[in-house]
């Protein structure tokens, strides 16, 4: 916009000087013609000649003084203006709100870095329809321009996670008409929203069991169990458990949350997934030998880089192993694999995790509800076992924020896999780096 501007004042004050270059001939010619007349002719004072030239000098010296500080305010706002360019441009891209600006005829003119990523087909010079298809955005814009003001309208991307944008369409009154359009994100407060809503659901839900047993223990050891020894010993033991159980839930809830809260912000970090597995692998193989179960790993030359959490990473192979040592042990042994799948046709590179185990396996009917929260195949058996029904719902939303893929296969009495597929980082890095990145 700055920049059609400064073309505009250019325009003007070549357009002044051509018009004064043609009035100071005009001008000269008329005197030239007015001495030749009375030179001919004779008859008019040469007095009153004399003072119609200094008129008219007077005249014209006084339009040139007036016309030369309108020209320096024009060349001021020409310098001004191509400074503003840059600037413009500097603000516009360190936004980080979407912004569009389009034309009366719903082209799109200027557009920020943040509204490129929120729509990659967006092009300037093309149809803002061709990238935004939203019948309210558009009706909107349709309104602004008949009637001006703005409006506000609800704006949802589904893709590649659902995302809320509050969209205000606002008139920009100038020598054009335009349309700015803001987006503000909306997708953090609802999000918080609804996990609020679901935290108190699902505390309500888990929390009363373990609390009615520890309060029912309490009780008794106040009343009938007072003095006796053996029962005080066996209960707190029982309620010891319970109160850890309800330790491990909440923690397993708030990390939820937290993953919930970010799961629309793909992580950028390079890591080297190998290196998280390694590390896992050798944290929980005590815990599979007190299981009477063998944990084996299968690596393919590496490194694995992907854009990865390494936090959250850690966590996918926490749970996936320990589900497996949990409900899969009983086979004897788990294998966990690791390897690079190569870009196909239609298909980017992908780094692929797998964990299987040779258990009893899971029914066909469970394994569509297997990474809800709470849902277990068998209730009493996962809380005896210390699980919380969250492990997977976790493992499903770190894996989403990876923008990868979580896959489960099972037959019963042929045990389970799971299957984790990550994108594989485009930009490869010296073993040096990936190793002080990673570790």
């Amino acid at each position: 916009m700055a920049e059609k501007a400064s073309h505009r004042i250019r325009d003007r004050v070549a357009s002044r000087s051509h018009a004064w270059r043609y009035v100071l001939q005009g001008l000269c010619v008329a005197i030239i013609g007015f001495f030749a007349w009375t030179g001919l002719h004779g008859d008019v004072n040469r007095w009153v000649a004399a003072a119609a030239v200094i008129l008219f000098g007077a005249l014209l010296i006084t339009s040139f003084v007036l016309d030369a500080r309108a020209m320096r305010q024009d060349l001021k706002d020409i310098a001004v203006g191509e400074q503003s360019l840059p600037l413009a441009d500097t603000l516009l891209a360190n936004i980080p709100d979407p912004i569009i600006l389009i034309d009366r005829r719903m082209t799109v003119f200027e557009v920020n870095d943040a509204a490129r990523d929120l729509l990659p087909t967006l092009r300037k010079g093309f149809p803002l329809s061709f990238s935004l298809r939203n019948p309210d955005v558009l009706g909107g814009i349709d309104q602004v321009l008949r009637s001006g003001g703005s409006v506000k309208v609800l704006h949802i991307e589904k893709i590649p996670t659902e995302r809320a944008f509050e969209l205000q369409i606002s008139l920009l009154r100038g020598a054009e008409q335009w349309v700015l359009l803001f987006f503000r994100d909306l997708t953090s407060s609802r999000r918080l929203e609804q996990m609020r809503v679901d935290f108190i659901a699902n505390v309500s839900h888990e929390l009363r069991t373990p609390l009615a047993s520890v309060i029912g223990f309490i009780e008794t050891l106040q009343g009938p169990a007072r003095d006796d020894s053996a029962a005080r010993t066996k209960f707190l033991a029982v309620m010891l458990e319970q109160s850890r159980r309800m330790t491990r839930l909440i923690d397993d809830l708030l990390s939820l949350s937290r993953i919930e809260l970010h799961v629309h912000l793909p992580p950028r970090t390079p890591l080297d997934l190998s290196t998280v597995v390694r590390e896992m692998i050798t944290a929980l193989t005590p815990h599979a030998k007190e299981n009477s179960t063998s944990l084996s790993l299968d690596i393919t030359d590496g490194p694995f880089l992907i854009d990865g959490d390494r936090d959250e990473m850690l966590r996918v192979v926490e749970n996936l192993i320990e589900n497996a040592v949990k409900y899969g042990g009983d086979g004897g042994s788990i294998d966990v694999a690791l390897r690079a799948i190569p870009a196909e046709e239609g298909m980017a590179a992908q780094v692929e995790l797998t964990v299987r185990d040779y258990g009893a396996g899971i029914a066909p009917e469970h394994l569509p509800r297997l990474t809800e929260r709470f849902y277990r195949t068998d209730t009493d058996a996962s809380r005896k076992k210390g699980g919380t029904g969250l492990g997977l719902a976790i493992v499903k939303h770190i894996v989403a924020r990876h923008r990868g893929k979580l896959q489960i296969e099972s037959e019963l009495g042929k045990g389970s896999l799971f299957r984790v597929l990550v994108p594989a980082r485009k930009e490869q890095r010296s073993s040096e780096e990936i190793s002080s990145l990673s570790g």
